[in-house]
């Protein structure tokens, strides 16, 4: 057989095997259409499972978010409002541990405390505000140390709400004679939101705490800060006898 005749052969038979081998299914973009569907296959279940499990959790979140929250902020509403009547007029120890029968437009029922109110709807708006009141009547019943509990529990951004909680934490830090900690969270205090009312408010707190501690110099800058920055403010009245006092005490020209 001629070496020409031998090539045209071998030719023949590459160009024969070539057009019977199968070709890959395949998309414009070159996924392998047959793998995925086998790869579908073997793990069908896993894939309903899972698809089952997030319908799940879109559906519990939904629920938690639409229905269950919104009912429990109503909820605490309606309960803090008739604690924060007690709290208007004084009666804190009422106001805090409540379980006492009051009348309502919807009969008697027994009043909830912000003690329970914060441990009870912790995930409301309601609950992480009754940790601030139960703060507050823990202070002025003289449990300092559980109103510093409380009081570091609430967080909050209100411009005056927040900048009150963590003054009053500085309040009763004083009352347990731990005077730096307290200018600590008065100067935070002041600089939690600045304007008219709480920052000169805690500013001159600050200032009379650097007092008690003999720092004259910290208390002469922190009260003429009040006075350079708010002057229209009530603190601002009285300041400058204040800033004599210390100098005289502190020696200071």
């Amino acid at each position: 057989m001629s070496e020409e005749t031998l090539q045209t052969e071998q030719t023949a038979r590459v160009e024969t095997a070539t057009e019977k081998k199968p070709k890959k299914s395949s998309t414009g973009n070159g996924l392998d259409m047959d793998g995925l569907q086998v790869f579908f296959e073997k793990n069908k279940k896993a894939i309903t499972y899972g698809g089952g499990a997030i319908l799940a959790i879109v559906a519990i979140f939904s629920f938690y978010k639409f229905y269950w929250l919104p009912g429990q902020e109503a909820e605490a509403n309606n309960e803090m409002y008739i604690a924060q009547s007690f709290f208007e007029k004084d009666s804190f120890n009422l106001a805090l541990n409540g379980n006492v029968p009051v009348q309502t437009a919807n009969g008697q029922v027994t009043m909830v405390g912000f003690r329970d109110l914060a441990d009870n709807y912790s995930s409301t708006k309601a609950g992480k505000l009754s940790n601030y009141y139960a703060g507050i009547c823990l202070l002025r019943t003289g449990k300092f140390q559980e109103a510093i509990e409380y009081l570091e529990k609430f967080d909050g951004n209100d411009e005056m709400v927040a900048p009150m909680a963590i003054g009053a934490t500085g309040d009763a830090y004083m009352e347990l004679n731990n005077v730096d900690e307290a200018i600590k969270f008065y100067l935070k205090a002041a600089e939690k939101s600045t304007n008219d009312f709480t920052t000169p408010m805690f500013l001159k707190k600050a200032g009379f705490a650097y007092e008690q501690k003999a720092n004259y110099a910290e208390a002469l800058a922190t009260y003429e800060r009040l006075q350079s920055e708010y002057f229209k403010s009530t603190e601002a009245r009285d300041i400058e006898k204040y800033i004599a006092r210390v100098k005289v005490l502190g020696n200071i020209q």
